[in-house]
C-alpha cells in the first residue's frame, strides 16, 4: 500500500515520498502561549499526534517538532495587563498547555523550541536576507521583508499580489516601502522585552520565528510542514518567502492544515460567545470522547462541536468499550486479516480517519458475534488498531464510570446501601436501590469478585 497525502501547495493527493527513505521530518506551528488552550488547538495538535503515531506505525523513524511561540505582542499585552512578567506568564500557560494535551492522549512531540531560545538563529537569518537583497532595515529600527522581491509568493495559498495591494489597509506604515512587505525585526518600544541586534534593540516578527526554528531542527528543507487552517496565508506564506529566499532550496516537500472548527455550525469566536477552552470542556466531558470526537471528521475537513456531537461520541465510544467489555485480550497485535488491510487502506488515503474508525464498529460487531480464543484475538486486534488512533485504550470499566462524571461517588454509596441491605436479606430496600440505579442509566454486573457497573 502507497500513502497518500493532500498537499495544500499543488492541491492534490500525492504518494508520499520522504527525502530521506524511512525518515520523516515534521514541523507543526504549535501555540502562541498566552492563556488556555482552546478547541481550534486541541484540533491540530490531535490531528498531527495522530499523523505521527501512524507514520510511526508505518514504520518511519519520525523527528516530530511542535514550536511554541513565546514571545509576541499578544504575549506583552496580557502580561502588562497582569502585570507579570513575560516569561513568567508563557512558563506558566506551556505548563497548562502541556497538561491539557496529556489528558487528550497528544503524545509529546520530539523537540519543542521556544522562539526566545533561538534569538541568534533569527537575526542570522535577517542578516542573510537583508545580504541578499530581499529585506531592508528601516529608520525606526524594524526590519522589513520585501515581498515583490520574492517571485513565488502566493503559491500556497493562492493569493494574487495586485489583488493583496488592492486590500490593503490605507494606513500603512510610513516606514515600509511597500503596503505588502512584512516584519522581521521589531524595534523595541519603551518597558518591551528585547535583544540585542545589529539593528539596535528589539525582537523578532512572528514569521521569522518559524523560519529559523524550522531550520535549526530539520534543515533547509524537510517533508512535512503543518498547521491550523488560518496559517494558510500569511504566515505559511511568508515562512515560504523567506526561508527559500534565505536558503536558496525549496523549503517544505508537503504542506497540511488541519480543518477549521466550527461551533453549532457557526465559526468559533469570542466575540460569538461560543469559544470553548480545552479545560473547559474536559470539566464536562471525558478526555477520549473529546479525542474521538475530533477524529470523526477527517483532519482537514471542518468539524462542528455541539453538545449533540459530543453525547453522539460517547454513544460510539460506548459501543467499542462494550463490546472490549468483559473479554480476555488476547495477545495486541496487529492480526492481518480483513479489518487490518482496510484499516490501513483508509488511513493511506491522506489519514483517512472516519473510514479508519468505520472498519473498527465492524470489527466490534465481529467481536460480539464471536467466542472463545476467536473473541479475544479480535479484541486484542481492536485495541491494537484503536491505540494506533491514540483510543480505546483503557478499562472498560473506567471509561464507563468516567463517563458518570460527578454521579459516581453517588453511585457507589448506592451500590453499598444494596449490598448492606441484601446482607441484611432486606430484598425490597435492595430491589428499590436497584430500580432507581438502572432508572439513572446505571446497569450494575454482580459476580463473584463483587458488583461493578457502568453508565449508559
Amino acid at each position: 500500500m502507497t500513502l497518500s497525502i493532500y498537499n495544500t501547495l499543488t492541491r492534490q493527493k500525492e504518494a508520499f515520498k520522504p527525502l530521506v527513505p524511512g525518515k520523516v521530518g515534521m514541523y507543526v506551528c504549535g501555540m502562541t502561549v498566552y492563556d488556555f488552550c482552546h478547541l481550534g488547538h486541541a484540533r491540530v495538535m490531535v490531528a498531527f499526534d495522530v499523523i505521527a503515531r501512524y507514520l510511526r506505525h508505518r514504520g518511519f523513524e519520525v523527528n516530530y517538532i511542535r514550536n511554541i511561540t513565546d514571545i509576541d505582542d499578544k504575549i506583552i499585552t496580557r502580561a502588562n495587563e497582569n502585570d507579570e512578567a513575560f516569561d513568567a506568564l508563557t512558563e506558566r500557560f506551556i505548563t497548562e498547555m502541556h497538561k491539557d494535551s496529556e489528558l487528550l492522549g497528544v503524545e509529546m512531540p520530539d523537540a519543542e523550541p521556544r522562539a526566545t531560545a533561538h534569538i541568534d538563529d533569527i537575526i542570522a537569518l535577517v542578516v542573510t536576507l537583508i545580504e541578499k537583497g530581499f529585506a531592508y532595515p528601516a529608520e525606526n529600527g524594524d526590519v522589513y521583508y520585501s515581498v515583490r522581491k520574492f517571485e513565488g509568493y502566493g503559491k500556497l495559498s493562492g493569493k494574487v499580489l495586485d489583488e493583496l495591494e488592492a486590500g490593503a489597509r490605507v494606513g500603512v506604515d510610513e516606514h515600509k516601502r511597500d503596503p505588502l512587505d512584512f516584519v522581521l525585526w521589531k524595534a523595541a518600544k519603551p518597558d518591551e522585552p528585547h535583544w540585542e541586534s545589529p539593528w539596535g534593540i528589539g525582537r523578532p516578527g512572528w514569521h521569522i520565528e518559524c523560519s529559523a526554528m524550522s531550520k535549526c531542527c530539520l534543515g533547509d528543507t524537510f517533508d512535512i510542514h503543518g498547521g491550523g487552517p488560518d496559517l494558510k496565508f500569511p504566515h505559511h506564506e511568508n515562512e515560504i518567502a523567506q526561508s527559500e529566499a534565505a536558503n536558496g532550496k525549496h523549503f517544505v516537500n508537503t504542506w497540511m492544515h488541519a480543518g477549521a472548527v466550527r461551533v453549532d455550525g457557526e465559526k468559533m469566536s469570542k466575540s460569538l460567545g461560543n469559544f470553548f477552552t480545552i479545560r473547559e470542556i474536559l470539566d464536562k466531558y471525558p478526555a477520549e470522547v473529546v479525542r474521538f470526537l475530533l477524529l470523526s471528521s477527517q483532519y482537514r475537513s471542518a468539524i462542528n462541536y455541539s453538545e449533540d456531537s459530543l453525547k453522539e461520541s460517547q454513544t460510539r465510544l460506548e459501543r467499542f468499550y462494550n463490546a472490549l467489555d468483559g473479554i480476555g485480550v488476547g495477545a495486541v497485535a496487529d492480526v492481518e486479516n480483513d479489518f487490518s488491510l482496510r484499516f490501513h487502506a483508509s488511513m493511506d488515503d491522506d489519514f483517512n480517519t472516519p473510514e479508519a474508525i468505520a472498519v473498527l464498529f465492524e470489527l466490534a460487531r465481529a467481536i460480539n458475534k464471536s467466542e472463545g480464543e476467536e473473541q479475544a484475538a479480535l479484541a486484542g486486534q481492536l485495541r491494537y488498531l484503536g491505540g494506533v488512533l491514540g483510543c480505546l485504550q483503557s478499562d472498560p470499566q473506567a471509561f464507563f464510570q468516567a463517563g458518570a462524571g460527578d454521579d459516581a461517588s453517588w453511585i457507589e454509596e448506592m451500590i453499598q446501601k444494596r449490598l448492606d441491605a441484601k446482607k441484611a436479606r432486606d430484598f425490597v430496600t435492595a430491589d428499590t436501590v436497584r430500580d432507581e440505579l438502572v432508572a439513572r442509566g446505571v446497569v450494575l454486573k454482580d459476580g463473584p469478585e463483587g458488583t461493578s457497573w457502568i453508565k449508559q
